[in-house]
């Protein structure tokens, strides 16, 4: 709110009285219309060069998501921080973010090659993708719990870490702490999803290197969110630990969105693969005789 007014600054474009607030606030809103003209020129460039009419539909669905989050920004500052709305910029921008991301890996040059399939699928078991698609949502679900406790100021409502007042249950009782908790329990749950995720990566893709890269790098950005964690709390919020606890959040669901898609792509490879060499087994070799069922 250190620019209380939207789209421009008392009716400039350009703040004239500048502190770090106005900065920080006048910043953001400088990268978010430079965000706003590269999505659209992306949109513009994959309309007229993409053959794949989803991929052309993501794209254009990429512009329309900065649209609205570029609404929904301007509609908190217009109501002063109203919850529902600054929660819904927080999502916004998370789901943008993973499109662009998807976006990316859709137009690589590696995307566009069949990939070898290096095994069969593991019968009776859900493939990695499944899981890891799990795993993205549940990380999304825990940014969502995160933007609401920072939104309701509720950082700090239990202020130790780990324990939450010494007891492993809040012995009290108020939305904030019930917030908080939630966003800890959370914090649990994705530990949980994300080492599955990487066990399951690894033990059955180790030797490709398109999903064990991401799978490690998972291991390394939740290690790394868990000690920002930590931080946040132990340093009451201190700037450079809470923001990289946002940023690095974000890097999380990215991670694990990419390794969902890859391991998605891969995957298919392997299903078409035994799906092809199974017509081939039931078609009849060239030459041999046709076999003729006579009935009685």
């Amino acid at each position: 709110m250190a620019v209380p007014s939207w789209p421009l600054d008392a009716g400039r474009l350009v703040p004239q009285q500048w502190g770090a607030g106005v900065l920080f606030e006048w910043g953001h809103r400088a990268i978010a219309g430079m965000v706003s003209i590269l999505t659209l020129t992306l949109a513009l460039w994959v309309w007229m060069a993409e053959r794949r009419a989803w991929v052309r539909y993501a794209a254009l669905a990429a512009f329309g998501m900065v649209v609205v989050q570029a609404v929904l920004g301007g509609i908190t500052v217009l109501l002063n921080l109203p919850l529902t709305f600054a929660v819904a910029h927080a999502m916004t921008g998370q789901a943008f973010f993973c499109l662009m991301v998807a976006i990316a890996l859709f137009t690589s040059p590696a995307w566009a090659m069949t990939p070898v399939a290096p095994t069969a699928l593991t019968p009776g078991r859900a493939p990695v993708a499944s899981l890891a698609g799990v795993t993205t949502g549940v990380v999304y679900l825990q940014i969502i719990i995160g933007a609401l406790m920072r939104h309701m100021h509720a950082g700090l409502a239990i202020p130790d870490f780990p324990l939450a007042f010494g007891h492993l249950v809040p012995p009290m009782f108020s939305v904030p702490i019930a917030i908080n908790f939630a966003h800890r329990c959370g914090a649990v749950v994705v530990t949980a999803m994300v080492l599955w995720t990487v066990a399951r990566t690894l033990r059955e893709y180790r030797d490709e290197p398109s999903l064990r890269r991401p799978a490690l790098g998972l291991l390394v950005l939740l290690a790394l969110q868990i000690g920002l964690g930590a931080a946040t709390v132990l340093s009451r919020r201190a700037v450079v630990p809470t923001t990289s606890h946002v940023a690095v959040g974000a890097a999380v669901l990215a991670t694990c969105l990419a390794l969902s898609l890859r391991a998605w792509h891969l995957e298919r490879a392997v299903r078409d693969a035994g799906g092809s060499e199974s017509a081939r087994a039931r078609a009849p070799r060239l030459g041999a005789p046709a076999r003729h069922e006579v009935g009685a």
